[in-house]
């Protein structure tokens, strides 16, 4: 494990795995590359068992791999990964990790006989997408406890930073519905800013700690991108995924009402890219926001899966997407989240930082849009067009927010939702950069609260 270690909440799912499978099911991380799965699997193995192997299947050599072609006898498998690997296992005290087990297929398919023998427990780590794509002619194992890890969230950045007390804060500010005060308010918008701008990739708050240097963490940022768009040429070598990856930034700041396809692809629709869609939903690289046709409990039933927005799931990649085609220092997005000077036009930004800490939180990601004739412009016979940026479903009630990268003086979306579906609406939120308050019935709360909603 190279660099820092870092704090991550899914230790905490891990040992309430442990403890509650006692070796009935293998627990299968997913998660985007380089989130750091290879890491928290390796330190949970080596702080929770007496002894652990584990088999990076990107670098394993042919005679590991082979084993797993021969299970049928399994004392003599166990003799033989024992040897080669030369780690002594014990019985109900030692984890075997597999490490990309992807790139094995035969390894994921085993993991049904090795959880029934009992004798270890077992770890998987891989992308989603191809664990997807590495299932032909091998039975799928349903003794597996799926967890997601995604990038680090921000309670985890500062943690990473040495910035605890900062959270414990915050939280207690929400709690108590307590204003935090302009000027604190201000710092802790620095620190999300900060956060904003490195994001949650490990490599990325590593080079931030080490080098205090945005040009090095741009570096590295780039670096995983690329990594990003080799596997997306790898699933499609006819380049659709990756330019629809690379014009995620550019139809965000549209400020259009949905991801528009055909203007990335030529004549091409969300539903005739379906399979290739979903592919990138897998890779788990991007978070995806459905259009809610009926904003009621239940999205996923009234969705709408051909009109969506899309976001990626690191807003620190984002930030250096959107200028992958120029130097670091003609980032514009750099200098204004550093100089605090985001303005309306760069909510787009601010809307993926939400998107990224809902879906971390475990919200599924839905939006709703309607239109209204325009009162001052009834004579003309115009309509106006309203957006509800996220909907959350809680307590058989719905929850809209709506995203502003300054202040929360104007919320005409909220306002129209409220009185077109008022017997729906549990609470409104509105997320600015501004400090709590509330507004007859709208919580305003700073963006970096998005986490507790």
């Amino acid at each position: 494990m190279e660099g820092n270690v870092f704090k991550r909440k899914i230790y905490k799912r891990m040992l309430q795995w442990k403890k509650e499978s006692n070796g009935k099911t293998a627990l299968l991380i997913k998660g985007a590359r380089r989130v750091g799965k290879s890491t928290i699997a390796e330190l949970f193995a080596r702080q929770e068992y007496e002894t652990y192997i584990i088999i990076d299947f990107s670098i394993a050599d042919k005679a590991v791999k082979e084993l797993f072609s021969q299970i049928s006898d399994l004392n003599f498998f166990f003799l033989r990964l024992q040897s080669l690997t030369g780690v002594s296992l014990h019985e109900r005290k030692s984890v075997i990790v597999f490490d990309e087990v992807q790139l094995c297929p035969l390894a994921r398919q085993a993991i049904k006989h090795l959880v029934k023998d009992h004798r270890y427990d077992y770890i998987e780590t891989g992308s989603l997408l191809s664990i997807k794509k590495n299932v032909k002619d091998i039975v799928i194992p349903s003794e597996e406890t799926r967890v997601a890890m995604y990038p680090l969230d921000y309670e985890e950045f500062l943690w990473a930073t040495g910035k605890t007390p900062a959270y414990e804060l915050i939280q207690y500010a929400y709690q108590n519905y307590k204003a935090l005060g302009d000027d604190v308010n201000r710092s802790m918008m620095r620190d999300f800013r900060l956060y904003m701008l490195v994001g949650g990739m490990p490599q990325a708050v590593n080079a931030y700690l080490e080098s205090n240097d945005f040009s090095t963490v741009d570096a590295v940022k780039r670096n995983i991108l690329e990594l990003y768009m080799d596997d997306f040429r790898k699933i499609d070598p006819s380049g659709r995924a990756s330019r629809l990856f690379l014009s995620i930034p550019s139809e965000l700041s549209r400020n259009t009402m949905r991801y528009k396809v055909g203007s990335v692809i030529e004549n091409a629709t969300a539903s005739r890219l379906a399979g290739l869609l979903m592919d990138m939903a897998d890779s788990m690289t991007v978070n995806f926001a459905y259009h809610a046709n009926d904003p009621s409990t239940g999205f996923s039933l009234h969705a709408d899966y051909n009109h969506f927005k899309m976001f990626l799931s690191d807003t620190g990649l984002f930030i250096t997407l959107a200028f992958m085609d120029k130097d670091y220092t003609e980032n514009e997005l750099y200098r204004k989240l550093l100089l605090d000077k985001v303005g309306a036009d760069l909510g787009y930004v601010y809307e993926n930082v939400v998107a990224q800490m809902l879906k971390s939180a475990g919200n599924e990601l839905f939006y709703y849009t309607f239109s209204e004739e325009d009162s001052q412009a009834a004579k003309h016979g115009t309509t106006r067009n309203y957006e509800i940026d996220f909907l959350l479903s809680r307590k058989n009630k719905v929850c809209p927010i709506e995203v502003k990268s300054s202040g929360y003086k104007s919320h005409k979306s909220l306002d129209k939702f409220q009185k077109k579906f008022s017997a729906r609406v549990l609470q409104r939120y509105l997320l600015s950069t501004k400090d709590m308050r509330k507004e007859e019935d709208i919580l305003c709360l700073p963006v970096y609260m998005a986490a507790f909603l």
